[in-house]
């Protein structure tokens, strides 16, 4: 199920270059880009590519699975790939990007949420449970307050995470 967070994917500019003319479907390069000509080989073999899959992220790292099925025959093949490159594959087949709970959790970040900063003093630090901050570190930040004794602040970090992992479910 689609939820509020999304997830952030630090790319290289071929690739955001790649994936931007890929979602121009009318605007075509004198010459194909790499992922265009891989596109076209793939529906020359009479497969499409049916889905892009983040499984797992390492050490910062996100790891993805290409599932690509033959129309004709209807098996299908896995390809490990690179996240940018499985994107820029799946906006040329308009074929969907999913993720795992797991990954969402450590890497995801929750967007369009409303915060109200009491204090106007503080208006140009970015609030502890500000939406740019993924769960992982919103728990660090949890754990420091309690260690610090600040509950007011404890409190708000958990129904925070709270928030989001409800989004997530």
């Amino acid at each position: 199920p689609e939820t509020g967070v999304k997830l952030p994917v630090v790319i290289g500019s071929f690739e955001a270059q790649s994936i931007s003319m890929g979602l121009e479907k009318d605007l075509k390069p004198p010459r194909p880009l790499t992922h265009d000509l891989f596109a076209e080989f793939v529906e020359n073999a009479r497969y499409t590519l049916e889905s892009v899959v983040i499984y797992k992220i390492v050490d910062g790292v996100f790891f993805s699975n290409i599932n690509f099925v033959n129309r004709l025959l209807g098996d299908s093949i896995t390809l490990d790939a690179r996240t940018s490159d499985a994107v820029a594959m799946a906006v040329r087949f308009d074929a969907p990007v999913y993720t795992t709970k797991e990954v969402l959790n450590e890497a995801g970040i929750l967007l369009n949420l409303d915060f109200h900063e009491e204090d106007s003093d503080d208006a140009d630090e970015e609030p502890a449970y500000a939406p740019s901050k993924s769960i992982q570190e919103l728990q660090s930040e949890l754990d420091d307050a309690v260690k610090n004794e600040d509950f007011d602040l404890a409190i708000k970090i958990q129904e925070e995470i709270k928030a989001r992992n409800k989004k997530i479910d």
